[in-house]
């Protein structure tokens, strides 16, 4: 029988999410607009404030230029400076007051020391969105055009992948015989070898993968992915990968250019030791093909449904047999001379439920499905009975057998998510609601069941481990080893929603993170394990750790923070700073001050007493015209330099009682404890041409300052050398993320990277390797200097070298302008 359905309210439906994004699309582009207009005014009205403030100093200094030129004059031309009149006293000043001055303080009056000024080839400017930043240059920096930037030595391995990817796919874990459990999460393929615990990685895929199969051969290896944009927001083509799992070597890239969207489900055959593959896409017809394997080319195709598509499988002992299910239909296809024939499952009598989650073959030829009533229904072939075809439908009928309803078993509380054959004929059925697993008898009578705890959430797919063990894929990103009688451990854990918060302990090799889901999770970056995790009433979005490493302080939504003992997991201290969600948490290098940058465009400042237990409020940071998005400590603990989201360049002296230096240029020397802001001339480098200002979402210098590591939102980890202050340098760049890399973090030793995915939820451990350990920063800087000086470096030099010109400037690029004598 064929159902020919109205499609036209799917395709209507399916244009509601794309008028959608479009719409946020242009309000997302309209807010960027305001954001960037409220930053103007804000820089102009600091600069006409500022300027107001120093006209009376310019006008004082306009004197004191003059009377410069004067001592130049007399020093250099003693004969012919004017003569002493009533009406250029400022002369007689100078010369009887500044002059005289100069003789008894330098034997030699023709050497003069100036403080040097900032002239207009110390500054470069870099554009965001059209807003000049004025970037100034260090002293260190002879000539900043001749610098050339290399791409570091150091380079990044993958070492570990922390998380699986349950919430929303199936059927995505399985036991190969050298012992090691195949899934995936974000763009990779992750190989766990369980006994051993070491990971190997497929990395050759270009989007997040979706799917997953193993061959008959228990070697092969299917994986789909999503199609996915790049960098300028135009589509990737998403395919099929078919890889060997001892090899990690791709045999066939199948579909590239043929699917839609991405997609969604892959099986091989069987009955023929797997020489097919069967695809369904995503698009709004889910297109079902199938392919030759060893070709590499398309043997059939046609549209399946406008519904959501949720398995395919071919038939074990024939391979012209294809069955589909999904919302509302259990589809049974026949595969002749390249053309398909359907056939829907009748549920007759029986409730047609919302969803048919997953299916299984019995050994008696049987077609066993879970759906969302809890059910396993077991379908069989019988002659049609046109009165049991439902109301509504045009049908024909095309043969004189349909599938129809056999048997319902009333398994589970809520749907079942997945069926599992073992050996012999049993059944394993894995609960969404009641997180039970149930064996069942080949003829579906119940003979075991247990319940995983709640914290890992449903079972979302079940693996046999050679008839002894379990592995349990689960709705909360986890993986689960065990048996019935002894329960089951996690061996795999991971976030289950967006993450931001990344942070590295001092001096251990853990690392703590936090997310949308409210977990806040410490890893040990050496056993590759989950020490321990808690759950927030809130979800946390920045964390850092006390330089003493026993506490850490983690941010949440609402403005509220929190600080940990890292032992008992308790929390000692918390405060609330406005109502607005914090974007980042840095202690001093001494520990005895927290910096806590909000959304409401403050910094709020406590005294850290009692080991990281006690926090009083210092004093706030005012002057951001935006959200604070990035901030670190200098080396001495007495200023902060900070960014915000309208890309504001911004110093304050903490120890003054938290005061904006309005003159950034005196900040252009300063030695940082870290550098995580992404905005600033030791890193400028890092920005693409044309970058949007949210393009990088963080980056993190290592602690020997020899590399920077950055997180963009085209999901990749650049590595740079640092400093890296010229335009368009070279990376080394990673791929991995499945979304946007919301954050980085070296390790205390520079050992491993760490990087943290978006909406992927996954966590990349890279291993730091090349260059070599201890290698102080000055032996790989592309940067050179003949030697190093303070800010105001003393310039000495004859007074016959200055031209009289060049004495007094005025920089048009900056809000600085100062000359002294010393």
């Amino acid at each position: 029988m064929v159902l020919f359905l109205d499609d036209a309210s799917a395709d209507s439906s399916a244009e509601f999410p794309d008028r959608a994004s479009m719409m946020e699309v242009r309000l997302q582009a309209q807010e960027d607009e305001i954001t960037l207009l409220k930053s103007s005014l804000a820089d102009a009205l600091r600069r006409i404030h500022l300027h107001d403030q120093l006209l009376p100093l310019l006008k004082q200094q306009l004197i004191y230029s003059q009377g410069i030129l004067s001592v130049w004059q007399l020093t250099r031309f003693p004969h012919h400076h004017p003569p002493v009149t009533e009406n250029n006293s400022i002369y007689s000043i100078l010369h009887s007051v500044l002059l005289g001055q100069f003789i008894r303080k330098n034997k030699n009056p023709y050497n003069i020391f100036l403080c040097c000024v900032c002239f207009p080839e110390q500054s470069i400017k870099m554009f965001i969105r059209g807003r000049p930043i004025t970037m100034y240059i260090p002293s260190n920096i002879q000539n900043y055009e001749d610098l050339k930037m290399e791409p570091p030595s150091e380079r990044l391995q993958l070492d570990w992948v922390y998380g699986y990817r349950g919430r929303d796919c199936r059927a995505n874990l399985y036991f190969l015989p050298t012992g090691e459990a195949v899934y995936f999460i974000a763009c990779v393929v992750v190989l766990y070898h369980i006994n051993n615990c070491t990971q190997r990685h497929y990395r050759k895929h270009t989007d997040c993968v979706r799917c997953l199969t193993l061959h008959p051969d228990k070697v092969r290896v299917a994986s789909g992915q999503t199609a996915g944009v790049d960098k300028d927001g135009k589509p990737l083509q998403p395919c099929v990968h078919i890889w060997d799992s001892v090899t990690l070597v791709t045999l066939q890239q199948i579909g590239l250019g043929t699917f839609q969207r991405g997609v969604g489900s892959v099986a091989f055959s069987f009955a023929d030791s797997g020489a097919f593959l069967c695809v369904i896409d995503d698009s709004n017809e889910h297109m079902l093909s199938v392919w030759d394997c060893n070709k590499g080319t398309k043997h059939a195709e046609v549209k399946s449904t406008n519904e959501a598509v949720f398995a395919v499988e071919f038939n074990p002992i024939d391979s012209t047999n294809i069955i589909t299910c999904g919302k509302s239909h259990v589809y049974f296809w026949t595969l002749s001379a390249g053309q398909f024939t359907k056939k829907q499952g009748i549920f007759g009598k029986y409730k047609k439920p919302k969803f048919i989650q997953c299916f299984v073959f019995s050994l008696t030829g049987d077609v066993l499905t879970g759906d969302s009533e809890g059910n396993i229904l077991t379908w069989g072939k019988s002659a049609a009975d046109i009165k049991t075809l439902g109301k509504g439908a045009k049908v024909f009928l095309f043969a004189t057998e349909t599938f129809q309803i056999m048997r319902q078993t009333r398994a589970h509380e809520g749907s079942v998510f997945t069926l599992c054959t073992l050996q012999g004929g049993a059944l394993l059925s894995g609960g969404g609601k009641d997180r039970k697993i149930i064996r069942w008898s080949a003829d579906l009578a119940p003979e075991r069941e247990c319940e995983i705890p709640e914290k890992f959430g449903a079972v979302r797919t079940i693996a046999d481990m050679n008839g002894k063990e379990l592995l349990v894929g689960t709705t909360r990103n986890a993986i689960l080893r065990g048996t019935f009688s002894n329960g089951f451990v996690a061996i795999v854990q991971g976030h289950v929603d967006e993450m931001w918060g990344l942070a590295t302990h001092p001096s251990q090799n853990i690392f703590l993170t936090c997310g949308h889901d409210r977990q806040v999770c410490l890893w040990n970056t050496e056993e590759h394990k989950l020490d321990w995790c808690i759950i927030l009433e809130e979800y946390g979005l920045c964390a850092g750790f006390c330089p003493n490493g026993s506490v850490v302080s983690v941010g949440l939504s609402s403005g509220r923070w929190v600080v940990l003992d890292l032992l008992t997991r308790e929390v000692v201290s918390e405060s609330i700073d406005g109502n607005e969600q914090l974007s980042v948490m840095r202690y001093s290098p001494d520990g005895s001050f927290l910096a806590v940058g909000s959304h409401d465009n403050f910094i709020y400042i406590y005294n850290v007493t009692e080991s990281g237990r006690r926090y009083i409020r210092f004093g706030k940071c005012n002057g951001h015209s935006s959200f604070i998005t990035h901030l670190d400590w200098s080396k001495d603990g007495k200023y902060i330099m900070s960014n915000s989201g309208d890309y504001e360049i911004l110093y304050w002296d903490i120890a003054a009682g938290c005061k904006l230096l309005r003159n950034r240029f005196e900040s252009k020397d300063r030695e940082w404890a870290s550098y995580t802001c992404v905005l600033g001339f030791h890193v400028m480098g890092v920005w693409l041409e044309g970058s949007d200002g949210t393009d990088i979402n963080a980056l993190c210098r290592s602690h020997s300052e020899r590399v920077v590591a950055v997180a963009d939102d085209f999901c990749k980890v650049h590595l740079f050398q640092y400093p890296c202050p010229k335009p368009k340098a070279p990376s080394h760049k990673y791929d991995g993320h499945g979304s946007h890399v919301t954050n980085v973090c070296f390790t205390h030793s520079d050992s491993h990277l760490l990087s943290i995915g978006g909406k992927d939820t996954c966590i990349f451990q890279w291993k730091v390797i090349g260059g070599e350990v201890g290698e102080s920063k000055e032996s790989n800087c592309a940067i050179k200097s003949v030697r190093q000086r303070k800010v105001y470096t003393q310039i000495e030099r004859s007074a016959s070298q200055w031209p009289a010109a060049s004495v007094f400037s005025i920089c048009s690029l900056c809000d600085h302008c100062h000359i002294s004598f010393l």
